[in-house]
């Protein structure tokens, strides 16, 4: 995933699940809280086939969970893709990364990309949960993780003045400012045209 040497999925088996809470009845049972949800974003390409996925329907969702979040774009440090390893796939989703990043009116920082599927494989129905996991063992030790097999950027990266990078190793998730939660977002990009974009801190 993400890398010029891609050229097509890797199908994994997995399951998943979460526990989710209101936050208030969190605090109250005294759970541990390994992280909150900020916003969500969903929506359905228009016209879409199968298998091409389409930068319209992806940026109605993103739009709409950073709106629910109040958050913009460059708040975020850590995105886990979609990014399944096919070369069309992987292009209109860095093609609408790009997009949004361009619409922030934030100062610019630089964002870690990245894919679970580099470890597991798309896990097709349960790669959201595979996402989610690994966004939570990032937010739990306070490391940005690596992308595995990652070695020269997709076309959708080489660019210049992007903000996004890959990472070959893990690498220490420093706070902001004191007491600031560090942020993440998670990418599913469903057959058929199904997008979800999720905010977690």
């Amino acid at each position: 995933p993400l890398s010029a040497a891609a050229d097509g999925l890797v199908v994994g088996e997995g399951a998943g699940f979460f526990v989710l809470k209101r936050l208030n009845d969190a605090v109250a049972a005294g759970d541990r809280i390994l992280a909150t949800i900020a916003g969500i974003g969903l929506s359905n390409d228009r016209g879409a086939n199968l298998l091409a996925p389409r930068s319209e329907g992806q940026l109605r969702a993103m739009r709409a969970a950073y709106r629910q979040a109040g958050w913009r774009p460059d708040d975020v440090d850590l995105i886990e893709c979609h990014a399944t390893g096919t070369p069309v796939g992987d292009a209109v989703e860095l093609e609408s990364l790009h997009e949004l990043w361009r619409e922030s009116t934030g100062p610019s920082r630089r964002c870690v990309l990245g894919s679970v599927k580099s470890n597991v494989g798309h896990l097709l129905t349960a790669a959201g949960a595979a996402s989610l996991a690994k966004i939570l063992e990032a937010l739990r030790t306070r490391m940005l993780p690596p992308t595995a097999n990652y070695d020269q950027p997709a076309a959708g990266l080489a660019r210049e003045g992007s903000p996004f990078r890959v990472l070959k190793v893990a690498e220490p998730w420093p706070e902001r400012e004191p007491g600031r939660p560090r942020r993440a977002a998670i990418n599913a990009f469903g057959f058929g045209g199904i997008n979800a974009h999720v905010l977690i801190e």
